[in-house]
């Protein structure tokens, strides 16, 4: 039987790295699929990691048609056993719903990927509906740690060197203007991310003549 599944976590915990792997595996054993992405860190149309490791993809639009691409192929004779889907978070829940229906019409595996909430702990529309309809979710299970240590848990937006909550849903991580980065991302566990210290800010803290080391709140490892 097909699946839908999404493979969700925090920034940093290979999550493009297992898309390109699950990639590899699937046409050494001679199947065929296509790759999608969306707002990668390389650009677009391509599926790349934080490794190094790159692939061409197919750029999802917001007015992209998942079963209208596999229909056409279908059509044309040509074969697709399986979906990757990175970035799903950027999917817009029609796309999602297009997905699943993929899977239980055509009989072909997809597998997403995404993150499941925003700088601002929301959850991003594409991965909210990949929670109702996945046949499977996991958590992967390599996971990303915070600047203390402990397990990161959510996505912090730093703007100019100092986290933010509000703002716009997607802004794309290392924006520049000039040669001072605007937009950035990290990850934090919840204790941290609560109160809003950053690694910066906890570097600046922890050299503060005012901040004694104990009130930086390390979190246990």
């Amino acid at each position: 039987m097909a699946e839908l599944v999404f493979f969700s976590g925090t920034m940093d915990c290979g999550k493009s790295t297992l898309a390109l792997q699950m990639d590899h595996n699937h046409a050494a054993r001679g199947h065929s699929g296509l790759i999608f992405t969306k707002h990668d860190r390389a650009g677009e149309a391509v599926l790349s990691s934080r490794l190094g490791l790159a692939t061409s993809a197919i750029e999802v639009a917001d007015d992209l048609d998942f079963w209208d691409i596999i229909v056409s192929r279908a059509t044309r004779g040509r074969r697709v056993d399986y979906l990757i889907c990175d970035e799903a978070q950027f999917y817009t829940a029609a796309q999602v719903e297009q997905l699943a229906r993929i899977v239980d019409e055509m009989r072909i595996d997809v597998f997403a990927f995404g993150i499941t909430a925003d700088f601002r702990t929301a959850l991003f529309p594409g991965s909210q509906r990949m929670i109702e309809l996945a046949d499977r979710v996991q958590t992967l299970q390599v996971e990303a740690l915070c600047w203390c240590g402990y397990r990161a848990t959510h996505n912090a937006r730093v703007v100019d060197g100092a986290m933010v909550v509000e703002g716009e849903q997607v802004a794309l991580g290392d924006i520049t203007a000039g040669d001072v980065a605007l937009v950035q991302y990290e990850v934090l566990c919840r204790r941290h991310y609560m109160r809003r210290m950053t690694s910066q800010a906890a570097r600046t803290a922890a050299v503060s003549p005012e901040v004694l080391p104990f009130e930086l709140d390390f979190c246990p490892i």
